[in-house]
């Protein structure tokens, strides 16, 4: 046709190559880009699942901080047993044994006392708690003196299920799925939450709440996967922190929940305290049909049957035309249903390059954000008062600065992201921490020698303030910790890996009962070792990638392309980074060449080393400098 193209047909390509086709890119593993967009993005169909995520995060916060409650140290008033009927009230009762008889200055014998000054020989303990609660299991089965130990294994029992619990059901939910994690872990939960409230003995107390905080793992780490996997990347940050708000409002809210239990008729108000706080999860039963598995660990397993069913049902409820759908995903997807799913473990980490270690740098911050957090906490109360006597005045404290945080952590990182947030946290969780273990010895040995009383005061102040700021970025860094793990490990190990940090963490959780149970002895040492923490994670902080705004990674290969970004200018770095390949293939007509085989007398290598710049130029060589190399020499 007159004035139409030419053909590419008829005009044979320069140089007589003919250029390959390339395939065209895949959209199936360029899920936030491709997929989700073309399903109508983060449509209503994702809103209803992410609120659905949301409700047991209260109930979640519920049972975390139950431990203050049920374990709760009482004060005593005790009946002395030397025929002294005056009662004598003291401070709560946490001593393992009580001492001989010891004798004052005047000669006169002294009853033993244990370590938090209450006499343990006495006929009669009439024991009061202040936390709500007429009777809890320490008040119930006489847990003081020398069985005061076994509240401490209590303690242990909840968070170290918890532990077991994020690494084995971090690894069942990137083989199994998110889903059957989900159901199996709220459904266990019920059963051995509900056994905990009607426990005979404290061993058979402590061995129920070790399976319960295994559960209650599992579900949180599901949830956290979910609500994740459910977002784009500019959604994820803010639906993750509405759950950490209501996370917090629970941890507000159970002290009024107890004061409700306390006058509860025909049994006692402890264990009907563990049955509210329990009964809601419940509610997560229609999960079973409601709640879908995570399309994204679908694709990415190559669940590709079942991935299809759930594109059209989102589509659907989105209102989305799935026939006219013009991006290609829902054709691909049918041209690789024949494939089989692969599944992914933990294990697979180690023989990365980059993600591995990644994912150690946040499980070292986040044990160091936990652990240097009950350092901060122990700090702020009254040195007076005992370590385990939580009243409501301190564990409001507490529950304020966690509200703060987390209002805090919202505008810093939407101004300097993930890796910054987290860096300038830490910087001043470090600061903290060797101010108050340094500038405090400084104005008692330096300063203020002889008013004693003023210098006291000074240091009680400033150790209140530097807890408390220390409290607030500690807290902050293991929130950040946690969700940056989410967002820069792979889809087909993210249980997994977040399995390990959320374990991590939940070893920095368990110094405070190890403090405890050794009546606080080596609290200083615990804290210069967290403090030496900090200034290591500070460091470690750089190699991080910054995460904000980009796709999650899918595959194994996407988490090791993850990686920080460089100083230098992309094109510098491109510089640096690409490999010239020089044409050796005349290399036998240089002189070098001639002289090492012996073909070649001094004088003619001599002679071609004096050619001209202008013939080297004609012969293909290069100008260097002021010198002509000929031939690529």
């Amino acid at each position: 046709m007159a004035g139409s193209r030419p053909e590419a047909q008829d005009h044979p390509p320069e140089n007589g190559f003919t250029p390959l086709e390339r395939p065209a890119p895949r959209l199936l593993p360029h899920i936030d880009g491709c997929v989700l967009p073309s399903l109508g993005g983060f449509g209503r169909h994702q809103k209803q699942l992410v609120v659905l995520t949301w409700i047991p995060a209260l109930f979640i916060g519920f049972s975390q901080f139950s431990d203050h409650f049920l374990l709760a140290q009482p004060n005593g008033t005790c009946v002395l047993p030397a025929g002294n009927h005056s009662n004598w009230t003291g401070p709560p009762l946490l001593a393992s044994g009580a001492p001989a008889l010891q004798l004052q200055a005047n000669g006169t014998a002294e009853e033993p006392r244990d370590s938090a000054g209450l006499l343990c020989a006495c006929e009669e303990r009439r024991l009061e708690l202040q936390t709500g609660l007429l009777q809890n299991v320490v008040t119930k089965w006489h847990l003081v003196c020398d069985s005061a130990w076994k509240v401490h294994i209590a303690k242990f029992s909840l968070l170290v299920g918890s532990i077991f619990g994020y690494l084995v059901m971090g690894v069942m939910a990137d083989w199994f799925g998110r889903h059957p994690v989900l159901i199996l872990s709220a459904l266990f939960m019920l059963v051995f939450g509900l056994s905990v409230a009607f426990s005979v003995n404290v061993t058979m107390f402590s061995t129920l709440r070790f399976f319960e905080g295994f559960c209650l793992a599992g579900l949180a780490l599901s949830l956290y996967v979910l609500r994740i996997e459910l977002c784009l990347p500019g959604w994820r940050f803010s639906m993750t922190m509405v759950a950490s708000f209501l996370k917090v409002g629970g941890q507000l809210l159970m002290p009024g929940v107890a004061t409700l239990c306390r006058h509860w008729p025909n049994g006692d108000d402890w264990q009907v305290l563990q049955i509210v706080i329990i009964s809601p999860f419940i509610l997560m039963l229609p999960y079973v049909w409601i709640f879908p598995e995570s399309l994204r660990w679908l694709l990415a397993t190559q669940h590709y049957k079942r991935s299809k069913a759930m594109m059209l049902r989102i589509a659907r409820k989105n209102q989305v035309d799935m026939t006219t759908e013009p991006s290609g995903v829902l054709a691909e997807l049918e041209q690789e249903l024949h494939k089989k799913p692969q599944r992914s473990c933990i294990v697979k980490m180690m023989s990365t390059r980059n993600l591995w270690k990644n994912i150690v740098v946040l499980c070292v911050n986040s044990l160091t954000g936990y652990g240097i957090h009950h350092c901060f906490a122990r700090s702020m109360m009254d040195p007076e008062a005992q370590p385990t006597a939580l009243c409501h005045t301190d564990y409001y404290t507490m529950a304020g600065i966690a509200v703060a945080t987390c209002l805090a952590v919202c505008p810093a990182v939407g101004l300097m992201g993930r890796r910054g947030g987290l860096l300038t946290f830490m910087i001043i969780t470090a600061l903290a921490s060797l101010l108050q273990l340094g500038l405090l010895n400084l104005i008692g040995k330096y300063s203020l020698r002889h008013d004693t009383v003023l210098r006291d005061t000074l240091n009680r102040k400033f150790s209140v303030a530097f807890s408390i700021i220390g409290m607030f970025s500690s807290h902050a860094v293991s929130t950040l910790s946690i969700f940056f793990c989410a967002e820069i490990t792979p889809t087909v190990i993210r249980g997994g890996g977040l399995g390990l940090v959320l374990a991590s963490a939940g070893f920095g959780m368990l110094t405070a009962p190890i403090m405890e149970l050794h009546n606080q002895k080596g609290y200083f040492l615990h804290h210069v070792i967290f403090a030496c923490c900090t200034l290591l994670c500070i460091i470690c902080l750089l190699l991080l990638p910054e995460p904000r705004g980009q796709p999650l990674p899918e595959s194994l290969a996407d988490g090791e392309t993850f990686t920080r970004q460089t100083l230098l200018h992309p094109g510098e770095q491109h510089l640096l980074l690409v490999k010239y390949e020089r044409d050796y293939s005349r290399v036998h007509d240089t002189p070098l060449h001639l002289t090492a085989t012996g073909g070649a007398t001094a004088a003619v290598a001599t002679a071609l080393a004096a050619v001209p710049a202008s013939y080297a130029l004609a012969t293909g060589g290069e100008v260097i400098g002021n010198c002509a190399i000929a031939n690529g020499v």
